[in-house]
């Protein structure tokens, strides 16, 4: 019992190992050739397997690009909160959500990339673009968290009086336009961008 045990979980460990080399061989080719280029071929031939070692791991290109869009995902959320879970004001934490949503973006490039041609190219098993579906508010821990730290800064009296959807969709907007707006990032260098972001919310949480 014990050696199937230790078998499977061998074999369990490895397709994780394998899954996570692939995830990695398709964010790099997106980076590299974009959405529409990017088949199952080019993915295995980047990650130095055959193609039917990923069609084991993964039914068809739209799975696996679903599975690598969640994976981009809980990877961003996972850097932001941390972060933010660091301070122990709300002023800190707004602070804190603003710098390292855009340092993800800095640091990561090529996983903006991939999240970027996913979302404006792949579509759901019912066949609407990415683009076109919006937020489930209760499936989304970002904008859940930034609601948290602006209703508990106005109920402490750290911030004014101003709509909590409003601000907290102003936020990300503006963090966004920075990863999907080429003629702000050829202008402002993302430090810049990252300090005159803060001082601006700052401005706009006094209400």
């Amino acid at each position: 019992m014990k050696e199937d045990q230790k078998k499977t979980g061998k074999q369990s460990f490895i397709a994780e190992a394998r899954r996570e080399q692939i995830i990695k061989a398709a964010i790099k080719t997106l980076d590299e050739i974009g959405y529409q280029k990017a088949s199952l071929a080019q993915i295995a031939k980047k990650a130095g397997i055959s193609t039917a070692l990923i069609s084991y791991h993964f039914a068809d290109k739209s799975d696996l690009m679903n599975h690598l869009l969640t994976n981009l995902l809980e990877s961003s959320t996972t850097y932001i909160l941390e972060r933010v879970h660091r301070e122990s004001t709300n002023q800190g934490k707004i602070k804190a959500f603003i710098m390292a949503s855009l340092a993800y973006q800095g640091t990561h490039p090529a996983r903006n990339t991939a999240l970027i041609e996913i979302i404006f190219n792949a579509r759901t098993p019912d066949n609407i673009p990415y683009y076109k579906l919006g937020n489930d508010e209760d499936e989304d821990p970002i904008m859940n968290e930034l609601r948290l730290i602006l209703h508990d800064g106005q109920a402490k009296g750290e911030f004014g009086m101003f709509n909590i959807e409003v601000m907290a969709n102003m936020m990300q907007g503006a963090i966004g336009e920075y990863m999907f707006n080429t003629d702000i990032t050829k202008k402002v260098d993302l430090n810049t961008y990252s300090s005159e972001l803060v001082n601006i919310v700052n401005q706009a949480l006094k209400g």
